[in-house]
């Protein structure tokens, strides 16, 4: 059987390479040529190289919403980047162009219309990124992970369905998760997820209430690179890590709450896991607003509690904390009713199609 090529584009953060990953891991790659377009110098290098997946660099600029001299540094090396992609694709010749958002995939789209191939996205936020927006013309096929969202796409190519969770995630053993921390059955787990960089107000907060936490809690503290409070090491029922990778699976098979920003794949992830979160979504200051649109999607069907962070404290997280503990049988039950998880499986069979 001759083997039929996909290509995936995506990045500039973890969020637009992780769903990618998670799709190429379910790919019948007897059947499939699997490869990749990033920037030469983004995150999705590392990643997908990890993966042992053929990577292919093109120039990129960053989309920005205001004004700023490197724009016009930029149109050029977006120019830049449609000519390599498209001498990239011309080559590869790939049955579909499959992208998940980011500056990187616009120059890579642009060049897969101008050949004739097939195109697939997926926005993962409430609101879609400027990517995204300004891929969608050239698109096949477009998902979301929000039905929300459905409404900013054209009607008859967009089709809501979840993000694409990584399957590993969901199935950590609890047995491993507690040996590696070290901890016992007597208090729940309560996991802090911060983003890969940390969250400064967050780890504040949290080490504020630090003891008041650890007498109702066991705490698992990802706390992003450079941010270990060294004076807080070895203190009963409180593991600090810059960051986890291998061991996530099994943290989260033995995680009762936790708490997290807004971003799109995290949370997608906690619910198919069904653990009650409290998000605490980056603030407008410090992003376009999509977590917090995320956070209010999540909080209104019954998963989630929003604290925003304008408003945290040692006292807010404690009451909030309080709220989820109290009504944590109603926010499982109602997790339990919901029909996501089922991303990967739509987007394989859509995959499946193509000829």
């Amino acid at each position: 059987m001759t083997k039929k090529t996909i290509c995936f584009t995506g990045g500039g953060s973890a969020g637009h390479v992780t769903p990618n990953i998670a799709i190429i891991n379910e790919l019948d790659h007897q059947e499939w040529n699997i490869k990749y377009i990033g920037s030469k110098k983004g995150i999705e290098k590392e990643l997908i190289t990890k993966i042992n997946i053929p990577y292919h660099e093109i120039s990129s600029g960053k989309l920005r919403r205001y004004v700023d001299f490197e724009n016009v540094k930029d149109i050029f090396r977006v120019l830049r980047g449609c000519l390599e992609a498209r001498k990239i694709l011309k080559k590869m010749r790939p049955n579909l162009v499959f992208s998940k958002g980011g500056f990187v995939s616009v120059p890579v789209i642009v060049a897969a219309r101008s050949l004739g191939i097939p195109i697939f996205i997926h926005e993962s936020d409430m609101t879609p990124g400027l990517a995204n927006k300004i891929s969608q013309r050239f698109a096949t096929k477009i998902f979301t992970s929000f039905e929300e969202t459905e409404k900013f796409f054209p009607k008859n190519q967009t089709r809501a369905i979840g993000s694409p969770i990584r399957k590993e995630i969901l199935n950590g053993s609890p047995e491993q998760g507690r040996r590696f921390l070290g901890f016992h059955h007597k208090l729940p787990v309560l996991t802090i997820m911060g983003g890969s960089l940390g969250a400064k107000k967050i780890n504040e907060a949290v080490r504020e209430s630090i003891h008041d936490l650890t007498s109702k809690y066991q705490i698992v503290h990802l706390c992003g690179k450079g941010n270990v409070d060294q004076s807080l090491i070895g203190l009963p029922g409180y593991k600090q890590f810059e960051y986890i990778h291998e061991e996530l699976p099994d943290i989260l098979a033995v995680t009762d709450t936790v708490l997290t920003r807004g971003g799109s794949n995290a949370i997608f992830e906690f619910l198919a896991l069904k653990i009650p979160m409290l998000i605490i979504p980056l603030s407008k200051a410090q992003s376009r607003g999509d977590q917090i649109l995320n956070a209010k999607s999540f909080e209104e069907k019954g998963y989630s509690l929003t604290l925003e962070e304008e408003s945290l404290t040692k006292e807010s997280l404690k009451q909030t904390l309080e709220k989820l503990e109290k009504n944590r049988a109603q926010f499982k039950e109602t997790m339990a009713k919901s029909v996501q998880g089922q991303a990967i499986k739509l987007i394989l069979e859509e995959i499946a199609k193509i000829k």
